[in-house]
């Protein structure tokens, strides 16, 4: 068997926020909502997303919930077009997330930008097109 991504989980401090955040925001799909933990849908050849309250995610892993800063990982999504860019980091400001590095020109000949949900998860914007 070969391993496969079937959903990443993001630790959160605020699950109901976070939950508006990705469906009303951005427009994600709930599939599925408990106490401590929201699955969501991604689309077409999309893994889920998981949101876990942070200190129940901590618990489940066994480990301390301590920690901030770069978790040395970011979620990158690549639309066809610039102005698809542009929407997307606008939605995810709209619905309460940060612009971490504003959308531009690329040397390499891209256009991107970096933005951060409530709980300050990178997501990186790129096009390789026009």
């Amino acid at each position: 068997m070969s391993l496969q991504v079937s959903a990443i989980m993001l630790g959160v401090k605020d699950l109901t926020g976070a939950k508006k955040f990705y469906t009303e925001g951005l427009g994600c799909t709930l599939e599925k909502d408990t106490n401590h933990f929201v699955l969501l849908g991604l689309g077409d050849g999309s893994p889920q997303l998981a949101l876990y309250e942070w200190e129940a995610a901590a618990e489940d892993a066994g480990v301390p919930s301590e920690g901030s800063g770069f978790r040395g990982a970011s979620f990158h999504f690549n639309p066809d077009t610039r102005e698809e860019v542009d929407t997307m980091i606008r939605d995810a400001i709209a619905a309460g997330g940060s612009v971490v590095k504003p959308a531009a020109p690329a040397q390499w000949g891209g256009y991107f930008g970096y933005f951060a949900d409530p709980d300050g998860y990178l997501w990186k914007v790129t096009t390789y097109g026009e």
